[in-house]
């Protein structure tokens, strides 16, 4: 199954399907997920409560928005991959993060959970056969296809790795 096209996701969408390299997911997990595990594994325990400004997301506030926005959007696949047609809603990741007392965490928790989330999402992901991946649903009153939540999942990731590149390290 080639890459998402447009159509296929809400616009908004597109900068995190811009990030994943490859002409189809298999590619895109093959070409990113050892990379990215390589770059969390590498973060610093000593900026792990770091944040630029003081409105911002500490590191570790940052990696629980990850481990939690894959979840959402891997639900949204699995439920989507199963024709499963009930309209999912959205999610206001402001609202996550402000529910969550990232400094009850290690950065190492965060990091082996992370981790983990992510080897079930790549393995969930490269399992999914042409059928599902060209399903369609409804998440945040916007249609999708399987095929454009698997690639936003790692264009997420790469946002933010490239946010915390720049901002925090």
């Amino acid at each position: 199954m080639p890459r998402p096209q447009q159509g296929d996701y809400g616009n908004f969408y597109q900068r995190y399907i811009d990030y994943a390299i490859g002409s189809n997911i298999n590619e895109a997990i093959s070409f990113h997920s050892a990379a990215i595990n390589d770059f969390i594994n590498t973060l610093p325990e000593a900026k792990a409560d770091y944040k630029y400004a003081p409105e911002k997301w500490t590191v570790k506030d940052v990696l629980q928005h990850l481990i939690d926005a894959e979840r959402i959007f891997v639900y949204r696949a699995l439920t989507f991959a199963r024709k499963d047609k009930t309209a999912l809603p959205g999610f206001e990741e402001n609202d996550y993060a402000a529910s969550v007392d990232s400094t009850l965490r290690t950065l190492q928790s965060l990091k082996d959970e992370f981790a983990a989330t992510r080897k079930s999402t790549d393995i969930f992901l490269s399992t999914l056969t042409e059928e599902e991946l060209i399903q369609i649903g409804s998440a945040n009153n916007h249609f999708i296809t399987v095929n454009a939540i698997a690639f936003i999942v790692i264009g997420h990731i790469l946002h933010h790795k490239k946010v915390l590149e720049e901002r925090y390290l």
